[in-house]
């Protein structure tokens, strides 16, 4: 076995999946679902846990575009567009989540064996690789330069990016977070936040280098793969996937104990957010 992937193989791999929960499925409770689920599985009270969720017309900010100099105005841009606008509480920058975004978390508990940042984001990248093994296409992990949220291990079909992965660690937790754009247009999508972009920071020079996007670099997976792709067939690939690598699949919803510290860490992330955004929604 591969000492990089090892961590996909668990004893059980429990599975909470949200993909279908609907428009009123807030992105702020999944920001406060995987802290919840990184202090359970980080103290050993839970198996590694797969989430897997989906939301509608949210554009989630990372916490360098909350200081892009006209941010107001962007914010206003994207709610004319029909987006909600959240700063989440992980690393990176703005994100396009939508009904064709499939979003996953590994959440694995932090162990005497270090996992190191990239084995992480190994091991999400080996999943994809595995769950679409049969398209007999090159998934590559490199940086997608002219892509929103650009990094090192933005996963791409000839160099168009359709996925991108970030990792939050907290608790003894650790959740690999993964963006999956598998139905729609990617260039429309990055074409949004590269509008977003444009009107936040009006040509204006800042500390912080903004990423210049280009639309034709992303892509949805139906569109790399000439072929219609559902986020319930993802679904179904990424359960077949992790059921060769565990004993026991084990279907799951948060505990009555993780649903009281979820409405803790609910309460502090909106509590957050809305401090960051509230310039921008004027009361």
């Amino acid at each position: 076995m591969n000492n990089s992937h090892s961590i996909l193989f668990q004893p059980q791999w429990r599975v909470i999946n949200q993909s279908s929960l609907g428009s009123q499925f807030h992105a702020l409770q999944s920001f406060a679902m995987d802290d919840t689920l990184c202090k359970t599985v980080g103290s050993g009270d839970s198996p590694a846990t797969m989430r897997s969720w989906v939301h509608h017309n949210t554009i989630a900010l990372g916490i360098q575009d909350t200081r892009l100099p006209y941010l107001e105005e962007g914010v206003q841009f994207l709610k004319n567009q029909g987006y909600d606008v959240v700063v989440r509480n992980s690393g990176g920058l703005a994100v396009v989540l939508d009904e064709g975004v499939l979003n996953m978390s590994l959440i694995l508990r932090e162990t005497e064996n270090s996992i190191d940042i990239n084995r992480g984001y190994d091991a999400m990248w080996n999943l994809i690789q595995r769950m679409l093994k049969d398209y007999n296409a090159t998934i590559e992990a490199k940086e997608i330069i002219g892509s929103y949220c650009p990094g090192s291990y933005d996963l791409s079909i000839q160099s168009k990016k359709f996925a991108g992965i970030s990792q939050r660690r907290t608790r003894g937790g650790i959740a690999v977070q993964i963006y999956l754009c598998v139905t729609g247009s990617g260039a429309a999508r990055a074409a949004l936040i590269r509008d977003f972009y444009r009107i936040s920071l009006k040509r204006e020079q800042t500390k912080f280098i903004y990423p210049s996007i280009v639309p034709k670099t992303m892509a949805s997976l139906s569109e790399l793969l000439g072929e219609s792709i559902h986020v319930s067939d993802l679904m179904l690939r990424l359960l077949q996937s992790l059921q060769h690598m565990t004993h026991t699949l084990i279907p799951s919803q948060l505990t009555s104990e993780e649903v009281a510290i979820c409405e803790h860490n609910l309460a502090r992330v909106v509590e957050r957010s809305n401090k960051i955004l509230t310039k921008c929604y004027p009361i």
